[in-house]
């Protein structure tokens, strides 16, 4: 199994629109991120883990030809936002299936109206087929089996998803013991790590490596970076072995 780093910034990206913050100005194609998503791939099965406001862009950087489903964390436009963008997979395959929690498949329903039309449809509108994710009931794609995770992103409920070996959780502010423990055993994590200092509704660094020692994965990646966590070299000298900084096109195999 493969997974594909589509984006690993926050909901602004990096460079910030306007920002003259060193970070944003850097050369380093390592410190330019798209909104946070990933692709996870075998030889027949391929999923997306949200949807935002880049996904075209990142389906003709990373040549994705095909989509079985997309799972969504949460419903924040930065994990959304480019749901119309999946029209051409539409064209070629039919029906995609988009999993979630109710509520964000309701929110999307509203804010996306035509294409959950099923009256007076438009002929070139996305064609999906919605699918409730429940905590502590796992689903099959493939030869994928995906356990949701469930955690909050301040007061906001999210899912994080394990697939096979691999789990992935970003906007994550707590999480509960219980729910800790479907990570374990894990050989790769990939955990969100904003910044050094702490945030109301995601890990600060600190955070993330404290949750990386009680996880205790093979290794580990962090991702939904802002700029103001600094250079991805400079910080990634300050990591422990097995812990590294995602970025935009990594792709890792597991």
């Amino acid at each position: 199994m493969k997974v594909y780093f589509l984006g690993t910034g926050t909901s602004q990206g990096i460079p910030v629109i306007g920002s003259n913050h060193s970070v944003c100005l850097s050369d380093d194609l390592k410190d330019k991120r798209l909104r946070v998503s990933v692709w996870v791939h075998n030889d027949n099965d391929s999923i997306v883990i949200d949807c935002g406001p880049d996904f075209r862009q990142q389906m003709l950087s990373s040549n994705c030809q095909k989509i079985d489903a997309i799972l969504f964390t949460h419903e924040h436009a930065d994990h959304t936002a480019g749901l119309d963008d999946i029209r051409p997979f539409n064209f070629k395959q039919g029906e995609i299936p988009i999993y979630a929690h109710q509520r964000v498949l309701e929110n999307l329903e509203r804010r996306f109206d035509y294409i959950f039309e099923t009256e007076n449809r438009y002929p070139g509108a996305p064609s999906v087929k919605a699918i409730e994710v429940v905590n502590n009931s796992s689903f099959s794609i493939g030869k994928m089996t995906i356990n949701p995770i469930n955690a909050s992103h301040g007061n906001l409920q999210v899912f994080g998803y394990r697939i096979n070996d691999f789990a992935y959780l970003t906007d994550v502010k707590t999480i509960e013991t219980r729910e800790i423990e479907k990570i374990k055993g894990v050989k790769v994590l990939v955990i969100n790590a904003l910044r050094e200092e702490p945030h109301h509704s995601h890990f600060s660094l600190q955070d993330a490596l404290d949750f990386v020692t009680l996880v205790q994965p093979e290794k580990a990646y962090f991702t939904h970076i802002s700029h103001i966590l600094g250079f991805h070299e400079e910080v990634q000298k300050r990591l422990p072995k097995n812990v590294f900084l995602a970025y935009d096109n990594l792709e890792i195999s597991i």
